[in-house]
């Protein structure tokens, strides 16, 4: 006999509700310092990018995040609680995490690696629409071709969208993205930034690092600036994507221009003229 499910899905946060702070933030592993006084904030609604140079703290950051790392030191509050004040089951149905590299031990289907997300809402009445969900998150990755295909055998980019999806299917409140773009061609990466805004329009709070200073200035709300484990700089795309700023962290001159039809910054290291071909 089937059990009926009997726990309620939690209320999601209405836009703009403070979703996650972190203030302060230092985290040291075997005698390093990782983090040296990050701080983030996040609200419903809202796309936020992390950014910065390699060792810069970022995935370490959204390790803290998502309460997979505690940090020495400083204060992080998940809905107003710190994470580790959750239970594993009330993390999992609070943020999402998609981790840099996705790896399994076995050729599951890459639609069954999807609906692994569905798992923290076994038992609720969210479970009745799994089908639904799974459905609707493969085809947002356009993943659906290829949900009978063992996970093993796809190619990196088709990993990372499978991923994604799995993500999308957890239906958490937070999504907290590290490197999704990382592995993906061109149409793809503006894919993945549009479903994390079409997320975020949805009442969803996303957290995304970022290497493609251009994707963060075109998809963010946001953005944090973070250079050897702390925050440099907060603030919306405008006040944080300066040429002198994004110089001095990146160690490389960079310009800040407009783009003509879309009024969004680009930003381009800065190059010497190409030499002509030889002979003219």
């Amino acid at each position: 006999m089937r059990l009926r499910a009997t726990r309620t899905v939690p209320e999601r946060p209405r836009p703009g509700t403070e979703v996650l702070t972190a203030e302060g933030v230092r985290l040291t592993i075997g005698g390093r310092e990782l983090l040296t006084g990050a701080a983030v904030r996040v609200t419903a609604g809202e796309v936020v990018a992390l950014l910065g140079p390699n060792g810069a703290g970022k995935s370490t950051l959204l390790s803290v995040l998502a309460g997979d790392l505690r940090p020495t030191a400083g204060d992080v509050r998940l809905h107003g609680r710190p994470p580790a004040d959750h239970s594993t089951a009330e993390l999992a149905r609070h943020r999402a995490l998609l981790p840099q590299s996705a790896a399994l031990s076995f050729p599951f289907p890459a639609g069954e690696v999807v609906r692994m997300g569905r798992a923290p809402w076994a038992g609720t009445t969210a479970a009745a629409e799994d089908e639904a969900v799974v459905a609707e998150a493969m085809a947002a990755t356009e993943s659906a071709a290829f949900a009978d295909r063992p996970f093993t055998a796809l190619s990196g980019g088709e990993r990372a969208r499978v991923a994604l999806a799995r993500v999308l299917a957890q239906r958490a409140p937070l999504l907290l993205l590290d490197e999704p773009t990382a592995a993906l061609d061109l149409r793809h990466q503006e894919l993945v930034l549009r479903v994390a805004r079409a997320r975020a329009a949805a009442g969803d709070a996303v957290v995304v690092v970022l290497h493609d200073l251009s994707l963060a200035a075109a998809y963010a709300d946001r953005v944090v600036l973070l250079a050897g484990g702390a925050t440099v700089e907060e603030g919306t795309v405008s006040e944080v994507l300066r040429a002198p700023l994004l110089s001095e962290v990146y160690g490389h001159p960079v310009e800040v221009l407009t783009h003509p039809r879309t009024g969004v910054p680009l930003v381009l290291p800065e190059r010497a003229r190409r030499p002509g071909p030889p002979g003219r």
